[in-house]
């Protein structure tokens, strides 16, 4: 045999086998100090992270100390909620120098990023036509390890009725820069059912509906929407594919209203993702920068909310001088 492929072969082999037994000892007799070697990992298990609110009230710094952080985390990929530019009634030019700005601060991630849609990237028609002439649809589904992730958009209205929204929101955006939140509750545009939780088209829930049919063997599905769908009063579409998913685990992550809420719904988890550096509402309950990680592996998903105040690099330290940034609008009473 040719020396050149003997020596190949042999290295080849050698990487293969410390693949196939990663872990090896010098103990040759006795006890071990571990309990086992069966260890957590496994070709299905994979873990990826969610982002939720940057813009509306965005604070500077703060989301990109949190892309640092989520590098350090290395999930295989990202996932939003939504309100990913400032948006509203602005011109052409804003939204494209607003989209260039989120998708340079991402661009610095290791894994990639899932774009969702909030009420501040899809609030106009012309925030609508950017979005699908850049990321192409509002909604949409993808299968990664056996599992099923279902994209919503709750901003899907007819165009007449998005202008009637726009309108009110640009007003009450106004009302609340001015005179603050007590003024803009009092607002049209906070009255308008589609202020809080949004639309889902006919349309929209048949797609979705389709999706869940067409992978019946899936071992779990996430749904990402911006606002809480279901809070709206005769609500069908979303119930719809809540009824769709009624034989099969799930968990439904949402945003919008940048205050941390578990419940759960049908026996399955609804968790509300505060911010990653928008504004806080502290008064109304958690109201912190924070990412989640989330881990599949067999039948089983864990889930954990992680501070940005406590994502740390190796040195002790919160990446890009985090320590000078302030993660909570107000801290505990025990703190103050």
């Amino acid at each position: 045999m040719n020396p050149f492929i003997a020596a190949t072969a042999a290295i080849l082999f050698s990487a293969s086998s410390a693949l196939a037994q990663p872990f090896s000892h010098g103990i040759t007799d006795g006890r071990t100090p571990w309990t086992d070697t069966a260890f957590d990992v496994g070709e299905d298990r994979f873990m990826f992270a969610i982002h939720s609110d940057l813009t509306g009230g965005e604070r500077p710094h703060v989301f990109e100390i949190a892309m640092a952080q989520l590098n350090l985390l290395r999930p295989e990929f990202v996932i939003s909620v939504g309100d990913l530019i400032e948006g509203g009634d602005v011109d052409r030019d804003q939204l494209l120098r607003e989209w260039e700005e989120y998708d340079r601060r991402v661009e610095t991630l290791k894994a990639p990023i899932f774009y969702v849609g909030g009420n501040h990237d899809l609030s106009t028609l012309l925030s609508q036509e950017i979005w699908q002439e850049r990321l192409g649809p509002s909604y949409y589904h993808f299968r990664y390890k056996d599992v099923l992730f279902l994209v919503l958009d709750t901003e899907d209205n007819t165009p007449a009725r998005i202008d009637e929204i726009a309108a009110a929101r640009a007003k009450a955006v106004e009302i609340y820069k001015t005179e603050g939140r007590e003024a803009f509750a009092a607002t049209e545009y906070n009255q308008m059912p589609e202020r809080a939780s949004g639309t889902i088209s006919t349309e929209q829930a048949e797609y979705f509906r389709v999706a869940i049919a067409d992978n019946p063997d899936v071992r779990w599905t996430f749904l990402f929407v911006h606002k809480p769908a279901w809070n709206r009063d005769g609500d069908e579409a979303f119930s719809s594919i809540e009824v769709a998913l009624s034989d099969r685990p799930y968990t439904v992550f949402n945003g919008h209203e940048h205050v941390y809420d578990y419940r759960q719904r049908h026996g399955r988890d609804y968790i509300q993702l505060a911010t990653t550096s928008g504004e806080q509402f502290p008064d109304l309950g958690m109201s912190e920068d924070h990412v989640t990680l989330v881990t599949v592996s067999g039948d089983e998903v864990d889930i954990a909310t992680l501070m940005l105040a406590g994502i740390r690099d190796r040195t002790g330290s919160i990446p890009l001088n985090g320590e000078e940034v302030c993660f909570a609008a107000v801290e505990s009473a025990a703190d103050r």
